[in-house]
């Protein structure tokens, strides 16, 4: 099922991720994971009732793949981003926190209470984000995440309360 969020900019759309789209993510994932993930991966993440998503898509050019993608998943109340990934030529533009509202929007109306995710405590962009959409760091992973040269930095783990 495809619902279209037209972004703020009206040049990207934000629809569910479907099957069909499991083999368009690996190439964004590459760009910014160490392990990135894989087609079938993607496709069984996608298949699992629990699991869902959204990928932003340039209006009129969907040819061009998606410019960047969430997955999150939803268990008893409890949810998690799973992995997000904005394209670097599309960085800036607000489709990262446009694909995280998305996901707010959908936990919303699953009466969600809790959102965690975990972030590379070098990644000052996606933490300053997470910030201002309300998480808070709850937690420390030391050394979860492999960097170049064989050195490793911290994971944070953020959360957010959806119920008030």
């Amino acid at each position: 099922m495809k619902l279209p969020f037209l972004t703020g900019r009206r040049e990207f759309s934000i629809e569910f991720i479907g099957p069909d789209d499991a083999r368009l993510l690996p190439a964004l994932h590459r760009e910014d994971f160490s392990r990135p993930w894989s087609t079938h991966e993607f496709a069984a993440l996608i298949a699992q009732d629990t699991n869902f998503g959204f990928a932003a898509w340039q209006v009129g050019n969907r040819a061009a793949g998606p410019a960047g993608f969430v997955l999150a998943r939803l268990a008893a109340g409890e949810a998690e981003i799973l992995t997000i990934a904005v394209a670097r030529s599309q960085r800036g533009q607000g489709l990262g926190r446009d694909l995280m509202e998305a996901v707010l929007r959908e936990l919303h109306s699953a009466r969600a209470e809790t959102l965690f995710l975990e972030v590379d405590e070098t990644n000052l962009a996606a933490t300053a984000l997470y910030r201002r959409l309300s998480f808070r760091e709850v937690a420390r992973r030391p050394g979860y995440y492999d960097k170049p040269g064989g050195r490793k930095s911290d994971a944070l783990v953020m959360r957010r309360d959806l119920r008030r």
